[in-house]
């Protein structure tokens, strides 16, 4: 008797458990909420700044649970925190931008693990560090989806003013749009989308899926609104070959989520049609070949004719 799986086997064995098929959904969802979002951080360049408030979040979300309320607004509360503190390191004193984002970000990510280490909890909340996406609930996905909604509906309504934002900082300005209150609204996504992550990868990857499905859109096309459909589709569909990958191999699923979009990454950087490596390796090879070739004849030619 053959005890071979086929490839239909392969996809529908763990859809048989619950907690696989609660763990993809979720996943999904905060994959496709990161993806829209790394757009616009990508086009910014608000990498680093992403990185920041994702790991500053942890002391509101542990203090939030400590109060009993939600988690966005401990996680929200903490991510203005984190950028108006960057913003007054970086303004009234010596230490650059990239230095105070550094000097905030790990001391309250440092002040959140110490929050961790002494909250007393009956449920580990190492979870939030690392993630635990197959102990999802239905509850937590219900919660997970509600703010992965609002999230989507806010920056698809502000989409417009978002990209000009992003192309042309000043321009917006010039016609009356408020920058500052553009600003705020992706602060607040961010810190939005921290917490709607946590559940999948943890506090500390969060800011892969944050960067990577924008990055990788970016290599791809050149068009914003391509951008919008590229990254997300990108990011659902690493994030459900992470989840099968770490059934079948028995390993994280978060870890492998972001494993999968990395390497996904690395093909469209050396692959990209447009912008790829071996493309411009190409294209220069091509120059190279087709560029004219002094001979030492030739060379005579041109010094007789400059010396007449």
């Amino acid at each position: 008797m053959s005890t071979e799986l086929t490839f239909l086997d392969l996809v529908l064995e763990p859809l048989q458990y619950e907690f696989v098929v609660r763990a993809l959904v979720t996943t999904v969802i905060a994959s496709v909420l990161c993806a829209v979002l790394s757009c616009w951080l990508v086009l910014v360049g608000w990498s680093l700044m992403g990185d920041a408030v994702s790991h500053a979040v942890l002391p509101g979300v542990v203090l939030a649970y400590v109060m009993g309320i939600p988690f966005a607004v401990g996680a929200l509360v903490f991510g203005i925190l984190a950028v108006v503190a960057i913003g007054a390191i970086s303004t009234t004193s010596r230490v650059k931008e990239d230095a105070a984002i550094g000097i905030v970000f790990s001391t309250l990510f440092a002040l959140g693990l110490v929050l961790i280490s002494v909250t007393p909890s009956q449920t580990d909340l190492n979870h939030i560090i690392f993630g635990n996406i197959l102990g999802v609930s239905t509850a937590d996905l219900a919660q997970i989806g509600g703010l992965a909604a609002m999230g989507l509906v806010l920056l698809l309504a502000k989409r417009r003013d978002l990209t000009l934002y992003a192309f042309d900082p000043i321009h917006c300005h010039a016609l009356g749009i408020s920058t500052r209150r553009l600003q705020v609204l992706l602060l607040g996504m961010l810190a939005l989308t921290a917490v709607v992550s946590l559940q999948v990868v943890g506090v500390i990857l969060v800011v892969a899926m944050l960067i990577i499905p924008g990055a990788t859109a970016y290599l791809l096309t050149d068009r914003f609104g391509r951008m919008l459909l590229i990254a997300p589709t990108v990011s659902a569909t690493c994030a459900v070959v992470g989840i099968y990958l770490s059934y079948w191999i028995d390993a994280a699923s978060g870890g492998l989520v972001v494993v999968t979009q990395g390497t996904f990454f690395l093909l469209v950087y050396l692959l990209s049609p447009r912008h790829g490596l071996l493309r411009k390796l190409t294209s220069s090879m091509r120059r190279a070949d087709t560029s004219p070739v002094i001979t030492e004849g030739s060379a005579r030619l041109v010094g007789t004719d400059e010396a007449a």
